[in-house]
């Protein structure tokens, strides 16, 4: 059993930045890759960004690239997500996800990730 608790988000100005922590408890946390969705108001769950177990790899979508960085720390079994020059449009309810089984190949795909956290608001205000 994986459980996943999100921290970090709140309230910034377009511009500023925030970084996310999604702490693991579970002895399998490395062994897993990571990734970071998110749920703005009136739309579906999107994939944002996602790392290996090794943390070798990693992903975005195309809107935060170049802004938004994913990396994790297996001894502390937390993974982050740096986010800068947040914008307005990034504003939504973050969660991170843990894979099912190591599956590189669907990274973004949300029925590969069995555990998911809580989700924590990140808004960016104009």
């Amino acid at each position: 059993q994986v459980q996943l608790v999100e921290s970090g988000g709140g309230l910034v100005q377009a511009g500023g930045s925030l970084r996310l922590s999604c702490v693991a408890s579970g002895r399998i946390f490395g062994s897993r890759g990571m990734g970071w969705f998110r749920q703005a108001p009136g739309n579906e769950r999107e994939f944002v960004a996602a790392i290996s177990w090794s943390g070798g790899s990693t992903d975005y979508t195309d809107s935060v690239k170049g802004r938004f960085t994913i990396s994790r720390d297996n001894a502390k079994n937390t993974v982050y997500l740096q986010m800068n020059s947040l914008k307005p449009e990034d504003t939504a309810v973050y969660y991170c996800a843990a894979q099912i089984a190591p599956d590189w190949a669907a990274r973004k795909v949300e029925y590969k990730y069995n555990y998911w956290g809580q989700g924590t608001q990140v808004t960016v205000s104009s």
